[in-house]
């Protein structure tokens, strides 16, 4: 997928996965009423949600699928860690689904977690997700929702608005990402529309919030530091000197204003989860 490498993010994939999680206990009371007989993450990274998975549903075979053997071999061991049963498997997105489906069987219960974006066509990618289900089974798939904020738009010393131009810098990086995705095909992205062209029914989509008010604990607060570190690695060219110079004072250590020691530093995000099902009936439904 493009130029990111997976498994060199493990850290920091683990640590927002975590952080992010309340959005997925709630997401998850949504298909409190299903009985899987078998569920399926597709580009689970490190497991955090399908270990969540497997403790919802814990009579379900449930499979953490990623590209990566790295992130997989950290998801057993937090299933281990946890005590819940967790089967990996090792498969491309999205050209590796049909020798899934082909060799693990259909499943009741389908979670995907921003990966289709990642993909030059969405739409087939979609159709590739809706194929893994057994009729009346399930596909739940999280994109969109509403960028982070963490910080007061005035810091005490820099131009105030700094995370608004943090997300417009990176928002034109993502379409740039998008545009260099090979096979990459411009859509409406209109992920209900999307679901039932990928012939689902009874779509809906809701979003969920993921409030850390301040002042951060501490998992909280590291994901935000490993976050903004990130932006500092791959926007850093994009930004502008003064720019520059607020986000290194943020990630100083010894800085009293810095994110290791503010006290108004929080995190409020939103995810929007969509929801699909394959005509049909199943004992998992």
């Amino acid at each position: 997928m493009n130029d990111f490498d997976w498994a060199a993010m493990a850290d920091l994939l683990e640590l927002e996965g975590e952080t992010h999680s309340p959005y997925v206990r709630q997401a998850l009371r949504e298909l409190e009423h299903l009985t899987p007989r078998r569920v399926m993450d597709i580009g689970s990274g490190p497991g955090v949600t399908a270990c969540r998975l497997a403790a919802v549903f814990p009579d379900a075979e449930v499979v953490a699928v990623d590209g990566s053997p790295e992130l997989l071999a950290r998801a057993e061991a937090r299933a281990g860690r946890l005590g819940v049963r967790l089967r990996t498997r090792v498969a491309g997105f999205p050209e590796g689904l049909a020798d899934l489906a082909a060799e693990a069987g259909p499943a009741d219960l389908v979670w995907s977690g921003q990966v289709v974006h990642h993909v030059g066509d969405q739409q087939d990618a979609l159709h590739r997700l809706a194929g893994l289900l057994a009729p009346g089974g399930v596909l739940a798939i999280v994109e969109g929702g509403l960028p982070p904020r963490w910080l007061p738009r005035d810091l005490g010393f820099g131009r105030p608005g700094l995370q608004d131009r943090l997300d417009a810098v990176q928002a034109d990086r993502f379409n740039r990402m998008r545009a260099e995705l090979p096979g990459s095909v411009a859509v409406v992205e209109d992920w209900p529309g999307m679901l039932r062209t990928a012939g689902l029914t009874e779509v809906r989509s809701r979003t969920f919030l993921v409030d850390h008010p301040a002042p951060l604990p501490d998992g909280p607060r590291a994901s935000v530091r490993r976050q903004l570190e990130r932006y500092r690695t791959v926007l850093g060219e994009l930004l502008d000197a003064e720019d520059l110079t607020t986000l290194d004072r943020l990630l100083d250590p010894d800085a009293p204003e810095g994110v290791d020691r503010r006290t108004d530093l929080f995190l409020l995000t939103a995810k929007t989860v969509h929801f699909g099902q394959r005509p049909g009936l199943s004992g998992g439904s």
